[in-house]
């Protein structure tokens, strides 16, 4: 009995915590972003007449090209206003650009530096207006480091025991990857990007080494996952890895990496992925 308690409060309180986020995530693996792609973004965000559009641009070493990009492919396929939120050069206190920010309908966070974005939002009004937005039913899109900040233990591209970066990790040790804090919009999932282009296996079979009980997914270029709630659908050109559960987790006395077995999918546009939010 007491057991079966437990477990309705758990369940509950889970069901709670999904139902705080009435929002969506579209994550995108950075590279090309195809129309087909942005529409299905849009549709996502299902816009009305009064809503718009804003892009937070610091990860990006040229923010207003980046935005100029992206604001020249969206206005192809849909009318509604779209703002350049650049807080790298603004005051992260400016209340009429939070409020601003929390009311967005759609916030799409460009590609580049995922730590040069984190350092210009972390403990600010703004990483708390993008949760606001979130949970109040908005759709948080990113690509590439805008896809790596969603994460709350957040790939940082560093490696902890090879002063050499490689992006794709030549070892697999124990320790070895490094993680900063993220916007924490997924807190139970780690997200990986430009995945297969990159060859980015032994980084995010380090991931869920170091975070056993979390999912790890890696998101292919041109490609991206909706999330909503516990669920997540995969969109795009290519495909999405799942990683989870590894079973008797171990390394070896000179670090290396080891254990059984680990769920282990592959995923294609409609296929629908089970994550942990």
């Amino acid at each position: 009995m007491k057991k079966l308690f437990l477990l309705l409060i758990l369940t509950g309180f889970s069901i709670f915590v999904q139902a705080q986020n009435k929002g969506n995530l579209f994550i995108i693996g950075g590279g090309n972003r195809s129309d087909d792609l942005m529409k299905q973004m849009l549709n996502t965000a299902d816009l009305k007449a009064k809503d718009y559009i804003i892009v937070l641009p610091m990860a990006s070493e040229i923010p207003d090209a980046g935005f100029k990009t992206l604001s020249q492919q969206l206005k192809r396929m849909d009318q509604h206003a779209i703002r350049n939120f650049n807080f790298s050069k603004h005051d992260v206190n400016d209340e009429s650009w939070i409020d601003s920010l929390a009311g967005a309908k759609l916030i799409y966070i460009l590609g580049g530096d995922q730590n040069r974005f984190m350092k210009s939002v972390l403990n600010t009004p703004v990483y708390t207006a993008i949760h606001k937005a979130y949970k109040n039913g908005s759709t948080i899109a990113g690509t590439s480091a805008g896809a790596a900040v969603m994460s709350k233990y957040m790939i940082t591209g560093k490696q902890l025991l090879d002063t050499v970066y490689k992006e794709t990790f030549n070892k697999l040790w124990n320790g070895n990857i490094k993680f900063a804090e993220g916007m924490g919009l997924l807190e139970n999932t780690i997200i990986d990007q430009h995945f297969l282009k990159r060859n980015r296996y032994n980084r995010l079979i380090s991931a869920l080494a170091a975070h056993p009980d979390l999912v790890c997914v890696g998101i292919d270029e041109g490609t991206a996952i909706i999330v909503h709630g516990h669920q997540a659908t995969v969109a795009g050109e290519s495909q999405v890895i799942r990683l989870a559960n590894p079973k008797a987790l171990n390394h070896t006395d000179k670090g290396l990496l080891k254990f059984n077995q680990a769920s282990f999918g592959i995923f294609t546009a409609g296929d629908v992925i089970e994550i942990k939010p």
